[in-house]
């Protein structure tokens, strides 16, 4: 089986770049607290990195 992420949301978006918001938006995380379970590959690394000052991140098998 391969390895998936659990991405949180831990801070708020209103004060970030719009191109911030657009990839927490694509990753599904809507508010914070909010958490979605997405493949570990390359695009959902990319979309982290992007916003990792924002998110929280973990490894589920």
């Amino acid at each position: 089986m391969a390895a998936r992420l659990k991405v949180t949301q831990i801070k708020s978006k209103v004060s970030e770049k719009q191109n911030q918001r657009d990839t927490l938006r694509s990753l599904g995380l809507k508010r914070i607290g909010d958490s979605v379970v997405r493949p570990d590959d390359a695009q959902t690394r990319g979309y982290v990195r992007t916003v990792a000052h924002l998110v929280s991140i973990e490894e589920i098998n």
